[in-house]
């Protein structure tokens, strides 16, 4: 009897050694692992259950907004699951070093734009082919307004960012903090009318108000899901910049490495060609099986893969520049010009050149990132011995810049050059400009050919600078231009003290010159 009862038991334990084995799990219930995920990945939980069942490795996601602009608790999570860990590399190497990652999938940052908008713009470019300068250029005069994810915490929102950025600096490589020394994404900035704290979000915010913007700037895969969705008015055509794209390749990253054969098994799992075509189809995402078919949606070329800075101060100012993007920013910019006799002819026809290149006539890359734009306030005061006229402008459309090139064209030379008095007279407008509105940014910009020789000396103006509120003296620097015969020592001198700095137009031109200083802080 003893015998034959042993049999059953040992064809139950035999059963199970089976089930076991088959499972592919360390025992008879799966191995579950804690994962930290950004919320553009809550799109592949219909594959988890299938995960689980085949690997024995269940996945307890964790959706979160900021996932991928916090360093993640290791003692919270196994594993981590992001768009993309640029943040994450560049902002804790320690944290990183050595850390186990696996690409899973992969989309770029594409513009969507409504067709009738991607058709005058196309319109207006040679070949067609739209670049992120283009697209600045058509945000600076309004005839773009874009949905754009909040950088400070979305993956696509701050790829996006890098990606205008690296385009505006125009180096094609990974931007350096001298890259973003000026803030050239202003123009950029001021068509943004929808925003969102993740990628999802504002893919839900833009079918919800469609009127209120004309492009959305995200990864490919949310505008291919949101063309498919069937809530839209009419599809977004997908738009890749011709200047580059900034690449998120969704990786798998091991937090906990006593959970390395667990790991193993769902990155092995995940790269099968045959859930790389169930991800695809789930997400809209390329493959990163080069052996996989792609959905005929995804077979253009991503073309010139963007670097993403490898420091973090470059980020950071970025991120502060960018600001809350649900908030206005409002800034001004006092242009005091040198109006005396030796400015005519050929000097004043540059710097009337250099204006109109400011108000759009610029057709290369970096006039388009450097333009006046919508919502800029704008004064242009014109000296000679003394203030001979002065114009300001909130720029709202062609005959506001209209306006300020009439100021630039008119005449009325002085027969002296007050330099310090000018100064003296732009921080004196500067100061009522704070007044009216304390988070208004200011600058000024003096541009002179000669030294001076009237109005106050430098150790008056210096005085009276000194008199100023603190707020006016620590935030509103002076750009002097130095050009012909101006004294590049007292430009140069002038330029420290307020927090400034002088730039060169005789090496190259005043065009170049203003570009150059637009947007510095």
């Amino acid at each position: 009897m003893r015998r034959g009862a042993g049999l059953p038991a040992l064809c139950l334990v035999l059963v199970a050694s089976l089930l076991t084995a088959c499972s592919g799990g360390d025992g008879d219930d799966p191995v579950r692992l804690r994962v930290l995920a950004g919320p553009d990945l809550a799109v592949l939980a219909p594959l988890l259950g299938e995960l689980r069942d085949e690997t024995g490795v269940d996945l307890r996601m964790e959706h979160r907004p900021d996932a991928e602009t916090r360093n993640p608790d290791r003692g919270r999570y196994d594993l981590a699951w992001l768009s993309s860990d640029s943040y994450l590399r560049l902002t804790d190497k320690n944290a990183t070093r050595g850390l186990q990652r696996t690409p899973t999938m992969t989309s770029p940052v594409v513009i969507g734009l409504k067709p009738e908008v991607a058709r005058q713009l196309r319109a207006r470019v040679p070949g067609a082919r739209l670049t992120w300068a283009d697209i600045a250029d058509a945000a600076a005069t309004g005839r773009v307004r874009f949905g754009m994810a909040d950088p400070r915490h979305a993956g696509s929102g701050l790829a996006a960012l890098v990606g205008v950025a690296t385009a505006a600096a125009g180096t094609g490589a990974a931007l350096r903090p001298e890259d973003v020394s000026c803030d050239r994404l202003r123009g950029f900035r001021s068509g943004q009318t929808l925003t969102a704290d993740t990628g999802p979000a504002l893919a839900d915010s833009y079918a919800d108000h469609q009127g209120e913007a004309d492009a959305l700037i995200t990864y490919e895969s949310d505008l291919l899901a949101l063309n498919a969705s069937g809530r839209l008015d009419d599809p977004l055509e997908v738009v890749r910049p011709e200047d580059g794209m900034v690449l998120a390749d969704f990786p798998l990253l091991l937090l906990n490495p006593a959970h390395r054969t667990a790991y193993d098994k769902v990155t092995q799992w995940l790269r099968r060609d045959s859930v790389q075509r169930q991800i695809m189809r789930h997400t809209l995402r390329r493959p990163v099986n080069t052996t996989v078919t792609r959905d005929a949606r995804l077979r253009e070329p991503v073309g010139n893969a963007l670097f993403y800075p490898d420091r973090p101060a470059v980020v950071e100012t970025l991120l502060a520049d960018y600001g809350d993007p649900r908030r206005r920013t409002t800034s001004q910019v006092v242009f005091l010009l040198d109006f005396s006799g030796s400015m005519r002819g050929a000097r004043m026809a540059a710097l009337r050149e250099a204006f109109a290149g400011l108000s759009g006539a610029d057709p290369s890359a970096s006039g388009k990132f450097t333009r006046f734009h919508r919502g800029e306030r704008l004064t242009v005061v014109r000296f000679g011995g003394r203030v001979l006229g002065e114009k300001t402008v909130t720029v709202t459309g062609p005959k506001d810049l209209d306006a300020l090139a009439d100021t630039v064209a008119r005449g009325g030379y002085g027969d002296a050059t007050a330099v310090w008095s000018a100064l003296d007279h732009g921080y004196r407008t500067a100061a009522s400009a704070r007044a009216a509105d304390p988070g208004r940014s200011v600058s000024l910009v003096l541009m002179t050919d000669g030294e001076n020789n009237a109005g106050l000396t430098y150790a008056e103006f210096v005085r009276r600078h000194d008199a100023l509120p603190a707020a006016v003296r620590a935030a509103v620097p002076t750009y002097p231009v130095h050009f012909g015969e101006a004294d590049a020592r007292a430009l140069r001198r002038a330029a420290a003290r307020t927090g400034g700095r002088m730039v060169e137009a005789a090496r190259s031109s005043l065009s170049e010159a203003f570009k150059e200083i637009r947007g510095c802080h």
